[in-house]
């Protein structure tokens, strides 16, 4: 079969919010809450304490994203919940009213909208919370609720908040909090695709998938991409998959996936033996920092290998998200490797996701602390934000450095280099990312290059030229990286 995925993620720049943490808004109409009691928004988050964040706070934000080069926001869940974090959904159809509720999303989404900037929601379908009101009546009615088969009921009675007690139905992880959808019912079936479809003809963009390798119903994620497909064609549809995800990725279910793949190898050779293992041990990474070249670009290699052409082209690659710690902690407070991974993030095939606040150089240790508040402009690493603004708009202005082929040219010590090609445009990309200069000689055309690179786009190298114009040195500084064309 022909694999189709949508044309604008190719060229996506996504940013992730993590709603409860970017900005309060300054102008929001009529709050539900008057006089709230949030934590402090700057004081080390925890498990439960809301920061306020919301989303007019969100479309106040609008114009700095914009002009940070930003065309895709992909949201962790934003539905009714009561916990900070949303992932126990209440009510699938209300915006939560800390967030603003529907009102305050509609009127992102068109201001969103009006940027050229897509909206992508999570949609946390294996498991609603045991507030959820269908939930709530079996905890009141117990098998006399009309709702019993919605979810997997082992025993009476249930027990949703007393842990000394069995909970006598399926939560996912075991948790009691989060009850597990019964997807073998036709009913909870339909209910979901429902909810996908109706937000998606509301105009949201697509759904990010949680845990969906949970949901092991023979077709249900081929009904769910036909269904979503046939209102918008171009929905995105990308799942949370930290493996090998080809059994999704053929065509019929999901677009891509959170390229955490590409995360572990690029993290392991940007930041080497500066990475806290503590931090890549708990998450899915595999732990294999330090990594040479040589090893990264197996790596990378076997990345390209896994999946079509047209997949790899719809990945959602990403350096940290809130189920991982920030790679300003994760590799100690190392700036150089914070920018080295960004330059190779922002060089490969796929979309991009940039964590919020990474851009200015936002700190944070495993969850909770990889949720903090979106820090003042005064506590801003400027000049970070101003190599990914750069990186950003070369990205946007190089159909090479987006949808162009990928082919590692060197790979020895610390130094990398590949190319990145379309059409008659070829973009090297050059990265050291070891304690000592390197000077690197690359017979391009022995290679497989066509053209030579007479300019450099970004990053300070030395360039230097054979008599013959046939062998092109690179004097490359330590712990850097830099783009030619």
């Amino acid at each position: 079969m022909t694999i189709s995925t949508p044309t604008w993620v190719k060229h996506a720049v996504f940013y992730q919010i993590f709603p409860d943490r970017l900005a309060i808004g300054s102008q929001a109409p009529n709050r539900l809450l008057k006089n709230p009691t949030w934590e402090d928004w700057s004081a080390p988050p925890t498990q439960q304490g809301y920061k306020g964040g919301d989303l007019w706070g969100v479309i106040e934000k609008l114009d700095y994203l914009q002009n940070l080069g930003i065309n895709a926001i992909y949201f962790t869940p934003i539905f009714q919940s009561t916990c900070n974090h949303r992932y126990h959904t209440h009510d699938y159809y209300q915006v939560d009213p800390i967030l603003g509720g529907n009102k305050a999303f509609m009127q992102l989404l068109e201001q969103a909208h009006q940027r050229d900037i897509k909206v992508v929601l999570d949609g946390v379908f294996n498991h609603a919370s045991r507030g959820f009101f269908f939930f709530s009546d079996i905890l009141e009615n117990g098998p006399n609720s009309p709702w019993v088969d919605w979810f997997k009921i082992n025993d009476w009675p249930l027990s949703a908040y007393d842990g000394n007690l069995p909970a006598n139905y399926e939560g996912w992880v075991d948790n009691r909090a989060l009850p597990v959808f019964n997807h073998a019912n036709p009913d909870v079936k339909e209910y979901i695709m429902q909810i996908a479809e109706h937000w998606i003809g509301l105009g949201v963009d697509g759904w990010r998938l949680d845990v969906p390798f949970e949901i092991t119903i023979e077709g249900f994620w081929q009904e769910f991409r036909d269904r979503v497909k046939a209102i918008n064609p171009e929905a995105y549809i990308v799942g949370e998959i930290w493996h090998d995800a080809s059994h999704w990725l053929d065509g019929t279910q999901f677009d891509g996936v959170m390229n955490y793949l590409f995360t572990a190898p690029t993290i392991a050779f940007a930041a080497g033996d500066r990475v806290v293992m503590e931090y890549v041990q708990n998450p899915s990474y595999e732990p294999y920092p330090p990594l040479s070249a040589a090893a990264y670009a197996t790596k990378i290699q076997a990345l390209l290998d896994l999946y079509p052409w047209e997949i790899q082209l719809a990945q959602l690659n990403l350096l940290a998200s809130h189920d991982t710690a920030r790679l300003m902690s994760l590799a100690q407070s190392d700036r150089a490797s914070v920018e080295l991974a960004t330059l190779l993030l922002l060089t490969f095939p796929g979309a991009v996701s940039i964590y919020y606040g990474d851009e200015v150089g936002l700190a944070g240790a495993i969850d909770p602390d990889s949720r903090r508040g979106f820090p003042p402009e005064s506590d801003w690493d400027l000049a970070l934000l101003d190599y990914h603004r750069q990186l950003i708009a070369l990205r946007h202005a190089y159909p090479a450095l987006r949808v162009g082929t990928y082919h590692t040219i060197y790979a020895q010590g610390d130094a990398y280099a590949f190319v990145r090609s379309l059409d008659a445009v070829e973009i090297v990309v050059v990265v050291n990312v070891g304690t000592a200069a390197v000077k690197i000689s690359l017979n391009l055309a022995e290679l497989g290059c066509q053209h030579r690179p007479e300019r450099q786009l970004f990053g300070t190298s030395d360039l230097s030229w054979s008599p013959d114009r046939a062998v092109l040195t690179i004097d490359l500084a330590a712990r850097s990286g830099c783009i030619l064309n």
